[in-house]
């Protein structure tokens, strides 16, 4: 290919004086289009804030799928791991932290009232350190 074809790879063709109009007209028409969408696409990579916010997103997105995935993975880990213990722990011992659990939901409040107590004597004690 010599020098000049490659200059005018893109452009039109020239066309010869006598042209009908409408083809001119078309001809127009054609390259208005081409400007615009080159306009278009060059505007599009010129804004920024745009680009921005769709990396956001994406980021977004990707974070939000490593987040369920690690979650998934967690779950499974727990459940595998409550298993073993259950499988590993005495039958008695089970029975007995049932029944302590059971207990303890069945007299929440009085648990709760001493649970109380006990923080506000150590408050009370740490306060009485503090002044000699």
């Amino acid at each position: 290919m010599n020098d000049e074809a490659r200059t005018n790879i893109g452009t039109p063709a020239p066309t010869s004086g006598g042209s009908d109009p409408a083809e001119l007209r078309e001809q127009v028409e054609r390259t208005r289009d081409e400007l615009g969408k080159t306009v278009e696409a060059l505007a599009a990579k010129a804004d920024i804030k745009a680009q921005a916010k769709e990396k956001a997103a994406t980021v977004k997105d990707q974070a939000a799928e490593k987040a369920a995935l690690v979650s998934d993975q967690i779950r499974e880990k727990a459940g595998d791991a409550a298993q073993l213990m259950k499988d590993k722990t005495p039958d008695p011992l089970l029975e007995k932290a049932d029944q302590a659990a059971t207990a303890a939901r069945a007299n929440r409040t009085p648990l709760l009232l001493i649970a109380g107590a006990v923080v506000v004597l150590l408050l009370v004690r740490r306060s009485r350190g503090r002044r000699r």
